[in-house]
Protein backbone atom coordinates (compact mmCIF):
# COMPACT_ATOMS: atom_id res chain seq x y z
CA UNK A 1 0.00 0.00 0.00
CA UNK A 2 2.76 2.54 1.01
CA UNK A 3 4.47 2.00 -2.42
CA UNK A 4 1.03 2.34 -4.66
CA UNK A 5 -0.83 5.43 -2.84
CA UNK A 6 2.90 7.19 -1.97
CA UNK A 7 5.49 5.78 -4.30
CA UNK A 8 7.50 5.02 -1.37
CA UNK A 9 8.57 0.89 -1.68
CA UNK A 10 9.04 -0.32 1.80
CA UNK A 11 6.80 -1.00 4.62
CA UNK A 12 5.17 1.66 6.85
CA UNK A 13 3.37 1.30 10.07
CA UNK A 14 0.23 3.70 9.36
CA UNK A 15 -1.13 5.29 6.68
CA UNK A 16 -3.49 7.93 6.73
CA UNK A 17 -6.56 8.56 4.15
CA UNK A 18 -8.24 11.93 4.71
CA UNK A 19 -11.19 12.58 3.41
CA UNK A 20 -11.74 16.05 4.01
CA UNK A 21 -10.23 18.87 3.48
CA UNK A 22 -9.48 22.09 6.08
CA UNK A 23 -8.94 25.29 6.22
CA UNK A 24 -6.63 24.90 8.67
CA UNK A 25 -5.69 22.72 10.65
CA UNK A 26 -8.53 21.47 12.97
CA UNK A 27 -11.04 24.30 11.74
CA UNK A 28 -14.03 22.57 11.41
CA UNK A 29 -16.12 25.82 10.69
CA UNK A 30 -16.54 24.81 6.80
CA UNK A 31 -18.41 21.94 7.56
CA UNK A 32 -22.11 22.62 7.07
CA UNK A 33 -24.91 19.94 8.88
CA UNK A 34 -26.76 19.88 5.72
CA UNK A 35 -23.42 18.62 3.73
CA UNK A 36 -24.73 15.23 2.67
CA UNK A 37 -21.04 14.42 1.57
CA UNK A 38 -19.39 15.40 4.75
CA UNK A 39 -21.36 13.75 7.08
CA UNK A 40 -22.79 10.32 7.64
CA UNK A 41 -26.11 10.32 6.84
CA UNK A 42 -26.99 7.44 10.13
CA UNK A 43 -25.79 9.06 12.52
CA UNK A 44 -24.54 12.15 11.56
CA UNK A 45 -21.18 12.49 12.11
CA UNK A 46 -18.17 13.85 10.42
CA UNK A 47 -16.47 11.02 7.94
CA UNK A 48 -12.99 11.84 8.65
CA UNK A 49 -11.64 9.32 6.17
CA UNK A 50 -9.48 6.12 6.87
CA UNK A 51 -6.85 5.02 8.92
CA UNK A 52 -4.67 1.92 7.55
CA UNK A 53 -2.55 0.17 10.25
CA UNK A 54 0.54 -2.58 9.92
CA UNK A 55 -0.02 -4.58 12.58
CA UNK A 56 3.44 -6.70 12.17
CA UNK A 57 5.18 -3.42 11.38
CA UNK A 58 3.93 -2.02 14.96
CA UNK A 59 4.30 -5.30 17.22
CA UNK A 60 8.06 -4.99 15.80
CA UNK A 61 8.68 -1.23 16.64
CA UNK A 62 7.04 -1.23 19.64
CA UNK A 63 10.10 -3.54 20.48
CA UNK A 64 12.68 -1.70 18.94
CA UNK A 65 11.53 1.44 21.19
CA UNK A 66 10.93 -0.34 24.09
CA UNK A 67 7.10 0.20 24.69
CA UNK A 68 4.18 -1.68 24.56
CA UNK A 69 2.62 -2.33 21.70
CA UNK A 70 -0.48 -0.77 23.27
CA UNK A 71 1.59 2.34 23.54
CA UNK A 72 2.32 1.91 19.93
CA UNK A 73 -0.89 1.37 18.00
CA UNK A 74 -2.53 3.81 20.22
CA UNK A 75 0.14 6.86 19.33
CA UNK A 76 -0.35 5.56 15.66
CA UNK A 77 -3.89 6.26 15.82
CA UNK A 78 -3.21 9.62 17.65
CA UNK A 79 -0.30 10.82 14.41
CA UNK A 80 -3.12 9.12 11.70
CA UNK A 81 -5.98 11.14 13.34
CA UNK A 82 -4.37 14.33 13.05
CA UNK A 83 -3.65 13.81 9.91
CA UNK A 84 -6.89 13.07 9.24
CA UNK A 85 -7.98 16.81 11.01
CA UNK A 86 -5.09 18.47 8.64
CA UNK A 87 -2.20 18.48 10.45
CA UNK A 88 1.58 17.79 9.02
CA UNK A 89 4.62 17.56 9.78
CA UNK A 90 6.31 18.57 6.75
CA UNK A 91 8.04 22.12 8.06
CA UNK A 92 9.90 22.18 11.01
CA UNK A 93 7.14 24.40 12.84
CA UNK A 94 4.45 21.90 11.64
CA UNK A 95 6.13 18.94 13.22
CA UNK A 96 6.87 20.92 16.19
CA UNK A 97 3.05 21.76 16.25
CA UNK A 98 1.96 18.08 15.86
CA UNK A 99 4.73 16.37 17.98
CA UNK A 100 2.74 18.55 21.13
CA UNK A 101 -0.64 17.64 20.30
CA UNK A 102 0.39 14.03 20.19
CA UNK A 103 2.05 13.84 23.25
CA UNK A 104 -0.73 15.77 24.78
CA UNK A 105 -2.88 13.06 23.40
CA UNK A 106 -1.28 10.28 24.63
CA UNK A 107 -1.21 11.85 28.17
CA UNK A 108 -4.65 12.56 28.42
CA UNK A 109 -5.33 8.53 27.33
CA UNK A 110 -3.48 7.98 29.86
CA UNK A 111 -0.63 6.07 28.02
CA UNK A 112 2.72 8.52 27.91
CA UNK A 113 5.73 8.03 26.59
Amino acid sequence: MNRDFRQVDSPTDVLSFPMQEFPAPADFSAFKENDCSSFDPETGELILGDIVLNAERVILQAEEYGHSQKREFAFLIAHSLLHLIGYDHMREDERIQMEEHQRRIMEMTGIPR
